[in-house]
């Protein structure tokens, strides 16, 4: 039976070329959707459950095309609110250079304590939400804290992806604020190489040590694999070999296959496998998606 995983968070449009060239030399481009936690709802609805996007996007034609991409994959916007004031944010990957980011002063960036406020979690069965929101403004950081407490007070577990995003904020001034969120949680995503810059932890054993009452904390260690702490059992399972095509958005896809299975009910395996299957398959694409974004098209309830 298909449950609900609700995602918070900020999505921006996103520009990459349609052939994996750095920008300077690419003919042609794609401009869709890309948030880390939209990517991860667009997952979790294509592999059978529902999934609920919020946010604040730009009363634009940006944030109107992005509401109907996400719609497209599978993912009920009913609760986004479009921001008449502030812009709706952009990057542009670059492959081989990285990301470029125009997000200063987004709509997304305006979130406070009362959107919070004003979350219903009527009907949900998981809320996933990471550390981007947290570097992206004082109010948003106040209002991811805020939505964690509002989850746990109605009894909906909370999984958190740190995602630290270096261009955002430097790791001194990142670290004690992911770590505190990370222990908040229920679920927490978390790469060994990133725990390592934040925290100092060198492996995943010792990444457990310091979020030792995290009922589920996943160690992605790159393309080696993945090992889940789930009470007192430790699982470790292999990263899938392919060829990459761009990096970016793998991360997402592995919490989105994880998520599903943890919604399904899987065992802890069978949800790292699916978490590898699903990054697999984004690692061949230069978009955050597997698949190409279905034709832009209106959906109710979406402005024009």
């Amino acid at each position: 039976m298909p449950r609900t995983l609700l995602a918070i968070g900020e999505t921006m449009a996103m520009v990459t070329p349609v052939v994996a060239a750095p920008v300077t030399d690419a003919d042609a481009f794609l401009l869709d959707a890309g948030g880390a936690e939209s990517n991860v709802a667009a997952h979790v609805a294509a592999l059978g459950h529902r999934a609920v996007w919020f946010s604040r996007l730009g009363d634009d034609a940006l944030g109107r095309r992005i509401a109907r991409q996400l719609t497209a994959r599978g993912v009920d916007v009913s609760r986004v609110v479009f921001d008449g004031a502030h812009p709706t944010g952009l990057y542009v990957k670059d492959p081989g250079n990285g990301v470029l980011y125009y997000r200063r002063g987004s709509a997304a960036a305006h979130l406070t304590d009362a959107d919070a406020d004003a979350v219903s979690f009527d009907g949900v069965d998981l809320l996933h939400v990471s550390g981007i929101t947290a570097a992206i403004s004082a109010s948003a950081s106040s209002f991811l804290s805020r939505v964690m407490a509002r989850a746990r007070e109605n009894g909906v577990p909370v999984s958190f992806d740190v995602n630290h995003r270096a261009p955002l904020w430097d790791a001194e001034t990142a670290a004690p604020v992911l770590l505190e969120l990370a222990r908040s949680a229920d679920v927490v995503l978390v790469g060994r190489d990133e725990a390592e810059t934040l925290w100092g932890t060198a492996t995943a054993a010792e990444v457990r040590a310091l979020l030792p009452d995290v009922a589920e904390l996943i160690v992605k260690d790159g393309d080696i694999g993945a090992t889940a702490f789930a009470d007192a059992d430790e699982v470790f399972e292999p990263a899938l070999v392919v060829e990459v095509v761009e990096a970016v958005g793998a991360g997402d896809a592995f919490a989105g296959g994880y998520l599903a299975g943890r919604l399904s009910g899987a065992p802890v395996p069978d949800r790292l496998r699916a978490g590898h299957a699903r990054a697999a398959r984004t690692l061949q694409t230069t978009t955050d998606s597997i698949d190409e974004p279905a034709p832009v098209a209106p959906a109710p309830g979406i402005p024009t």
